[in-house]
């Protein structure tokens, strides 16, 4: 048997803490600190050396939680690093959930600065984690862009859930109106330019030229909407003089924000299209899933061989349901429950809507999860959807 030292490291931006373990959990030297920069590196790697040579530990595993990105240069840097190349060194990255729940079974731990990397140690002495390889860092670039995208889908869900509360004030029954033209640039272009008894005063076509220029003429029977516009105008609330300019600042920059990014994702979505060509996949292949998605997906799932099947997959993206048992009782209803990368469980469901709506098998499937149920119809069989997609990607990466 190897005679192991194992690593645990606690990364934050500035400073990493370290413990070193036996086999035995017993601490081989006192804690140590060093800068989160190339000096503190090479500090830490002429620490460890010699720990090695005195102790002849013949395999070393060095554990550190995926925080953000701080653990990138601290990776490649150990990975690379000259005097550990004779050294049969394995590095893992850990779920920071693991930790957690692995920290969380302790009933007593030391009350000290050091605890989180004792934790990471420890848990590295248990095993059955798996040690970062190359196809997993081939994907990181690719998972950078894809992650920054969520993060602006994100970002411009709220920015459209304060402009709703803002057109409220505004315009009370507009968006009942607008139904799902709520954002058109024709329409929110008129609301900007003129007070609702200005549109109530203004005659029907010379409203509707405006949208149609405003919008680009890509508005289908502006007349129609000017008309029940008049109409919503009437039924509408009529915001105090003092909150009018404040509102209308406000909803005027919201909307400058949601347009800046639907320009970023265009942008992004071009530079997913061009990045993940360099990596073979047969994602693409399946009607309903573009570049786009396909690439949300691999940058996630990574080395698919880390993964003994498709439920090991699913599992991974939070895709599995509590079970509620007691005695002869079963629920009917369980919940998802949500533990796992939500990255890559975004999209599998943002691919499952697609399918839904472009492959005949997938909508079929779709429809019959939603018919079984009266409540929670869309969520409930849109998962159910993103669940079976799961087992075509397992089968497409494996191949």
């Amino acid at each position: 048997m190897l005679k192991t030292l194992y690593v645990g490291i606690d990364i934050s931006h500035k400073t990493n803490l370290a413990q070193f373990m036996n086999q035995e959990g017993e601490l081989v030297r006192k804690p140590f600190n060093f800068p989160n920069n190339r000096d503190g590196l090479e500090t830490f790697v002429a620490q460890l050396i010699p720990i090695i040579s005195s102790q002849d530990y013949s395999q070393v595993k060095i554990g550190m939680e995926a925080t953000g990105y701080y653990w990138w240069h601290l990776r490649e840097y150990l990975d690379e690093h000259p005097l550990l190349r004779n050294i049969n060194t394995q590095l893992f990255l850990i779920n920071p959930s693991l930790i957690k729940a692995f920290k969380d079974a302790y009933t007593t731990l030391p009350k000290t600065d050091y605890v989180d990397a004792w934790v990471i140690a420890d848990r590295l002495r248990f095993g059955r984690l798996k040690p970062l390889t190359e196809k997993d860092l081939r994907y990181q670039p690719l998972q950078r862009l894809t992650r920054l995208r969520y993060t602006l889908v994100r970002s411009t869900i709220a920015e459209k859930n304060r402009a709703l509360g803002l057109l409220f004030l505004k315009f009370s029954e507009y968006t009942n109106v607008a139904g799902n033209r709520v954002f058109a640039k024709g329409p929110m272009t008129l609301l900007s330019e003129f007070t609702l008894d200005e549109i109530l005063d203004k005659p029907v076509e010379e409203l509707a030229q405006f949208i149609i220029e405003a919008g680009n003429a890509r508005f289908s029977n502006p007349e129609l909407f000017v008309e029940e516009l008049k109409k919503a105008v009437h039924r509408s609330y009529r915001l105090n003089s003092k909150m009018q300019n404040s509102v209308d600042v406000a909803l005027s920059m919201t909307m400058e924000n949601i347009q800046f990014f639907k320009g970023q994702i265009k942008k992004l979505d071009r530079v997913i299209d061009k990045e993940v060509e360099a990596i073979p996949n047969t994602l693409g292949s399946v009607p309903g899933i573009g570049p786009v998605l396909a690439a949300g997906i691999i940058s996630e799932v990574g080395d698919i061989t880390r993964f003994h099947g498709h439920a090991a997959l699913a599992k991974s993206a939070g895709l599995t349901w509590t079970r509620y048992q007691s005695g002869e009782f079963e629920a009917e209803e369980t919940s998802l429950t949500k533990a796992g990368n939500l990255y890559l469980r975004y999209y599998l469901v943002e691919a499952a809507s697609s399918l839904r709506l472009h492959n005949p098998e997938y909508a079929a499937f779709y429809k019959r999860k939603y018919d079984e149920v009266p409540k929670h119809q869309h969520k409930r069989a849109l998962v159910l959807t993103a669940r079976k997609f799961v087992r075509l990607v397992f089968a497409l990466l494996s191949k």
